[in-house]
């Protein structure tokens, strides 16, 4: 595991809690990871030291404080999940050579609707950046089409409640996507700087619209990691058939697919899968997250918004999930994948799915 300079002013407890490395080393994760026992002994310093620095990030208590559930995330997934990505940044940069500065790692990350990759994202962005590395996180909703551009692919596929609205492939400005991937693998020294696009999802009410460019946050160079994150990342597309054989709509969506493995897929060097075992999942998911919103005074969908607001992209799941699940990511490789299987409470399952590749 590739240790980093530790950011000031973070001092973790110096004497590891009882059984913490026991603990460690029953984590569902280790062996996909390519972590030992050995090393979670030898580095177990380290362990903590994160540890205290994402439940601080979290809002949980110390690290001798934490409830079961905080202790597994923390210990047994995210943990896990960023030493397997910083042994990735390490073989992506000895790959490069010793020549020119290497660019910066991009890892994909595809995953369900709710399934925590947001957090997961947040929080592995937030270690690279205590470790002393830049990580940049970009998500396929940020690349949506403008609110004209989507209204233009509505019309043209009138009928079609898959293309109504953003969510499903074809409601991308995919250039876009693949304009600021290419920008942020040239941002490989000091005084560079890549503009982040971000998308309002309550503009034109609710209907979406890309937000004004001056509002977009930047991330200054030199980047070392960018987290890659969508729903639909990496599916690749079916025959045509077996796609109006899910669902008729699905055929043109099907088609704008297969542009996608090239301008987005092309740019990713390894992969994380969140992988569920019902797309159905999402539904409940996302009834928890608009009623947490409710309860807490946020406009929020009702039951039924959900209910038709996640319909949208269910064709999709049921189309293309069993090929990422069978085959991985259109681009990936052997040695740069990794698959993390998660319960409907979202924590990884105790018997994790066999090695892809």
């Amino acid at each position: 595991m590739d240790s980093g300079a530790p950011a000031k002013g973070n001092a973790a407890p110096s004497v590891a809690p009882a059984g913490l490395a026991e603990f460690i080393r029953a984590s569902p994760l280790l062996s996909s990871c390519g972590i030992s026992g050995e090393q979670v002994e030898a580095e177990l310093g380290r362990w903590l030291e994160l540890g205290a620095q994402v439940a601080r990030n979290l809002g949980f208590p110390p690290t001798d404080q934490l409830e079961p559930s905080q202790r597994r995330r923390i210990f047994q997934y995210y943990l896990p999940v960023f030493f397997w990505c910083e042994r990735q940044l390490a073989q992506h940069r000895a790959a490069a050579g010793s020549g020119a500065a290497a660019p910066p790692l991009v890892l994909g990350i595809s995953a369900p609707q709710g399934c925590g990759k947001t957090t997961l994202c947040e929080q592995l962005e937030a270690l690279f950046a205590h470790t002393g590395r830049t990580a940049a996180s970009i998500s396929i909703d940020d690349f949506y089409l403008t609110h004209a551009g989507q209204q233009a692919v509505a019309a043209a596929h009138e009928g079609n409640p898959l293309l109504q609205m953003r969510g499903n492939a074809g409601s991308h400005d995919v250039e876009l996507g693949t304009s600021t991937l290419r920008a942020l693998q040239g941002a490989t020294s000091a005084g560079t700087s890549v503009p982040i696009p971000r998308y309002d999802k309550s503009a034109f009410a609710g209907q979406g619209d890309r937000a004004d460019p001056a509002t977009w946050p930047s991330v200054a160079g030199p980047v070392d990691v960018v987290l890659f994150e969508g729903w639909m990342l990496g599916f690749a597309p079916v025959e045509d058939e077996a796609a109006a054989a899910v669902d008729p709509n699905l055929r043109p969506v099907n088609a704008f697919l297969r542009s996608y493995r090239e301008a987005w897929d092309s740019h990713v060097d390894a992969w994380l899968v969140v992988r569920v075992a019902q797309p159905d999942y999402a539904y409940r998911w996302r009834l928890q997250a608009e009623q947490a919103m409710r309860a807490s005074g946020r406009p929020a969908m009702t039951d039924e918004q959900v209910a038709v607001f996640v319909d949208r992209f269910m064709p999709a799941y049921r189309a293309y999930l069993p090929g990422l699940y069978a085959a991985g990511p259109t681009t990936a490789r052997p040695g740069h994948l990794l698959v993390v299987q998660v319960d409907e409470g979202r924590e990884p399952l105790a018997e994790q799915p066999a090695p892809i590749m």
